[in-house]
């Protein structure tokens, strides 16, 4: 549209119209920053922000299947630490895993930096430290979590009152999308670069996980979940992520964590 603008002034000034200069003709020209900005909104009308989903590797689960959860220690209470101790806890216990992915920030010795659910038990409370140093503190941060009733959802920590029907929850942040919109302090073009992995919930209420496959910033990650048409997106972690997901062509089995979301079932 731009160009068609600039066309349309070059045909204007290339005909036999006698020659205009800006004292007798300053209407045409005070017009131009107006009419510019007008066909510059159209074009990012037409045009939204997208990212390259190839770019991504994606997991979508349902909740409703019940095979969903979140873990951190092994029977004898360690910590199970990475996606390759995860896969082989779950083979003891006749499962096989389909998806796993780091589930969370986490202090040294492993333990999660927040809120963590484990199977309707609480094992550490709602962190509401707000003036601190780092990506977890990046306000507002939030909670994901399984309901009882096997429903997913994510919220903001200052809005998170009850935690009585949540099954499962890993503290986090700094939110992604809220309500459909993104981060405040998150910033378009932005050079801040990671490795990073997160969780949104789609329209149909599965479970949206992804990690990125080279670095990406902030505002192109929650762009990946908000043209996925999720409202509520999370971050995860960042360089340290890892994803196990053979379906969708990932098989990392690396690292060292703390909580860890996993999605398994019964061997057939």
């Amino acid at each position: 549209m731009v160009s068609l603008f600039f066309g349309l002034i070059f045909e204007l000034n290339s005909t036999n119209i006698p020659s205009m200069s800006v004292v007798k003709t300053p209407w045409l020209f005070l017009l131009i920053p107006i009419l510019l900005v007008g066909l510059i909104s159209a074009d990012q009308t037409d045009s939204p922000y997208e990212v390259d989903e190839n770019k991504f590797f994606i997991h979508t689960s349902d909740p409703a299947t019940g095979n969903l959860k979140m873990i951190l220690r092994n029977d004898t209470g360690a910590h199970i630490g990475s996606l390759k101790n995860t896969i082989k806890f779950e083979d003891l216990k006749g499962n096989t895993v389909s998806f796993a992915m780091n589930g969370g920030m986490y202090m040294e010795n492993q333990d999660p930096l927040g809120l963590y659910i484990e199977d309707g038990k609480q094992y550490r409370k709602l962190n509401k430290v707000k003036d601190a140093y780092g990506n977890f503190y990046l306000q507002p941060n939030g909670v994901f979590y399984i309901r009882k009733d096997n429903t997913a959802g994510i919220t903001e920590t200052s809005k998170v009152n009850d935690v009585s029907q949540m099954k499962y929850a890993t503290q986090s942040g700094p939110m992604l999308l809220i309500d459909g919109k993104y981060h405040p302090k998150l910033n378009k073009g932005s050079s801040n670069l990671r490795v990073r992995n997160g969780v949104g919930i789609l329209p149909n209420g599965e479970v949206m996980f992804a990690i990125s496959k080279k670095p990406v910033n902030f505002y192109d990650f929650a762009t990946l979940f908000k043209q996925n048409g999720c409202e509520q997106a999370l971050y995860l972690d960042g360089f340290v992520s890892r994803m196990y997901a053979p379906k969708s062509g990932v098989k990392q089995q690396g690292g060292r964590f703390g909580v860890i979301i996993v999605e398994s079932s019964p061997k057939q």
